[in-house]
């Protein structure tokens, strides 16, 4: 028989639907049987295209005595915490605080009143890796609970008070010093790999807030060595296996420092914010190879994770028939049966040999650039280029017909809001209007399928949308929404933004000490009401909210929004200072702040090419903290303060150059707008 997952919309939990275990989701009716039966709780939290979850799956949760030790003794809740973050929160934080480490699977035993008192992450199904075996842990826990409450009670009552105490901050009332980010930026440059890119050593993870933190520093110091630290980790990251050389996108991260053997899933928030990544590098550089990068990134999020309705799926997974990679590796028989001639030069590039790099099979990855490869085999540059591209059309059309790994389809506001702002800046960036389609797609879906009446909803599946939207929701869709509204100028855009904004500081703004909840103020009460600051895979909303504040001042003079983004800033201040790495995003809103941004107006009719031609210009420059408006003489539109009086010069486009509150003189060519930048 079937358990309750299989009513639940969300792909990994109703992947649990067959187990054995008697399995709830979360919800009034797991806490209400746990406090009825005075039973511990056993809350596992995960996510479908976690690999260690389907390995714990397989090797404990389908285990029928295993199983029925769950089942005897605790109430078994299972949550995907992509879809509920608020929870995976809460419970990681004290995971972390008993063991130092946190991570998925996580596993967590509470009292019946949601508090907990033992956890871990991945529990093997004996005593192995220095890990003790799961039934034992349960057998442990089930007699620790009926037999030492005292120790238990002692034990929650720590937790609770380091789990609150982690939500505090204290605000800073002097100066925000303008060398912060700077500091911060020079303090992270000492953690990079020369070698091979990146931060630290193995595992490797893209860090995309640090490398965007570096480029702010650059442009703002200009030290060329922040500049190459992107440029050559963003170089090799796409040298290496961690990127899908057939279909394009990247895997989660490696698990060596070379960015070689990946973990396989791939992730649309990892994506959606490399893309953005790629673009900054291109900006700054002018060099095609980051744009190219940018796009194959983009045709596989457009080709494999798009919903027909226009948003964007949550993740692919990393196994394919119950083994991690299948569906990515190679062997050289498979490459010879399909390449003939060209099997040698590919193999030789790609890295494909007997012997394999990884489990005895062959990641892609190249190990040449084309000059010397083509001299290695005789012919020139241009023809081994037209043979490797059709070589790699050639095994992607034969991976396509191998089981493809798992899909979570379900979508996620927040997500989305990443990948809008990814497409509008690509649209902007280069030009290609089909990109510019997509980000409409994806903002019209928001607006009617997760949008109730006058608030979001978090997450959509089978037609249907649920939970209430979280702080990643708003802020990250608003932000989006601006990325769009900077190309296309289309006033609805800025509208929505603003609205999203208001919601924030109606039900999320902590009157006070400053800062966002994680929850609205109508949410689920859960044990504590978290304020993140810290940026995991994803920037912390608080972060996002701040930097999208800041710009919504700019471009609509309302106070209220400067206002409450420099509270923010300034409640995180300190925390910026002491631990930069957790806050590179939050370092690059307290920038905007600090530096102003560059507001740039353009003055012209909204067909006329010459002021088309200044934006598309404007956009391929890297000014990270840009403010454009665009804006046509014509339309009658009301304008912002910082617009009043921004007229044409004898009836040319003309572009104004904001700075602090001070304009510079009209321009009406590009070599005179240049010369303000």
């Amino acid at each position: 028989m079937r358990n309750r997952l299989a009513a639940e919309s969300s792909p990994y939990l109703r992947q649990h639907a067959d187990n054995p275990v008697d399995w709830y989701p979360w919800g009034p009716e797991a806490l209400e049987r746990a406090r009825r039966e005075d039973k511990p709780i056993l809350l596992s939290i995960g996510y479908s295209a976690c690999h260690w979850c389907h390995v714990m799956e397989r090797e404990s949760f389908e285990n029928e005595d295993t199983a029925r030790l769950m089942n005897e003794s605790f109430v078994s809740i299972k949550v995907d915490r992509e879809e509920r973050p608020d929870i995976d929160h809460i419970y990681m934080s004290a995971v972390q605080m008993m063991t130092g480490r946190g991570g998925w699977p996580l596993t967590v035993f509470l009292t019946p009143e949601a508090k907990p008192f033992y956890g871990g992450t991945y529990f093997p199904p004996v005593d192995r890796y220095n890990i003790p075996g799961f039934p034992r842990v349960l057998a442990a826990v089930a007699q620790a609970y009926r037999e030492k409450s005292a120790d238990i009670d002692g034990t929650v009552a720590k937790l609770l008070a380091g789990m609150r105490q982690m939500e505090s901050y204290e605000s800073t009332a002097g100066p925000l010093g303008p060398d912060t980010v700077a500091s911060a930026a020079q303090a992270l440059q000492r953690h990079y790999d020369a070698e091979n890119g990146g931060l630290g050593e193995a595992p490797k993870f893209p860090n995309t807030a640090v490398f965007e933190l570096f480029l702010r520093h650059s442009d703002a110091s200009g030290d060329p060595r922040a500049l190459e630290m992107v440029t050559h980790t963003l170089r090799r990251m796409a040298a290496g296996g961690i990127y899908d050389h057939l279909g394009g996108g990247f895997h989660r991260y490696s698990v060596d420092a070379h960015w070689l053997v990946p973990h396989f899933e791939k992730m649309l928030y990892d994506n959606a914010q490399l893309t953005s990544l790629y673009l900054d590098a291109y900006r700054a550089t002018a060099e095609p190879f980051f744009a190219a990068v940018a796009e194959d990134i983009l045709r596989w999020a457009l080709r494999e994770m798009r919903h027909p309705g226009g948003a964007f799926y949550s993740t692919q997974d990393a196994d394919s028939e119950g083994v991690e990679g299948r569906f990515f590796v190679w062997t050289p028989a498979e490459v010879r049966s399909l390449l003939g001639d060209d099997a040698d030069l590919f193999c030789r590039l790609y890295d494909v040999t007997d012997g394999g790099n990884f489990e005895g099979a062959n990641i892609l990855h190249p190990t040449l650039e084309i000059e010397p490869l083509a001299d290695l085999f005789g012919i020139d540059a241009d023809q081994a280029r037209e043979r490797l591209a059709a070589s790699r059309q050639k095994l992607f059309e034969a991976r396509e017909k191998r089981v493809r790994p798992g899909l979570d389809d379900k979508i996620l506001t927040s997500w989305n809001g990443l990948m809008i702002s990814a497409l509008a800046q690509a649209a902007g960036t280069l030009g290609k209007d089909a990109y510019l389609a997509a980000a409409r797609g994806a903002v019209d879906f928001a607006f009617r399928d997760l949008w109730a009446g006058e608030r979001l909803l978090c997450t959509y599946k089978d037609g249907k949308a649920k939970l209430n939207a979280y702080l990643d929701d708003y802020a990250f869709l608003a932000a989006g929404l601006l990325d769009l509204f900077e190309v296309t100028q289309e006033a609805s855009h800025l509208a929505r933004a603003r609205q999203l904004a208001d919601i924030l500081l109606e039900r999320f703004w902590d009157e006070r000490s400053g800062g966002f909840f994680f929850t609205s103020s109508d949410h689920e009460e859960l044990l504590v009401r978290s304020k993140p600051a810290f940026d995991g895979s994803i920037p912390s909303g608080n972060s996002v909210a701040a930097r999208t504040l800041l710009r919504l001042h700019h471009l609509t003079g309302e106070a209220i929004y400067l206002e409450r983004a420099e509270q923010l800033l300034r409640l995180f201040f300190a925390r910026m200072r002491e631990q930069p790495f957790g806050l590179a995003h939050m370092l690059g809103a307290l920038d905007f702040f600090l530096r102003k941004p560059k507001e740039i107006v353009v003055v012209g009719a909204a067909g006329a090419p010459e002021r088309r031609d200044i934006l598309d210009r404007l956009r391929r420059r890297y000014l990270p903290n840009l403010v454009l408006r665009a804006v046509d003489p014509a339309s009658g539109e009301p304008l912002p303060a910082l617009l009043q009086g921004k007229g044409q010069i004898d009836g040319k486009v003309t572009v104004y150059v904001c700075e602090a509150m001070t304009c510079s003189p009209p321009a009406t060519t590009w070599a005179e707008v240049e010369r303000l930048l």
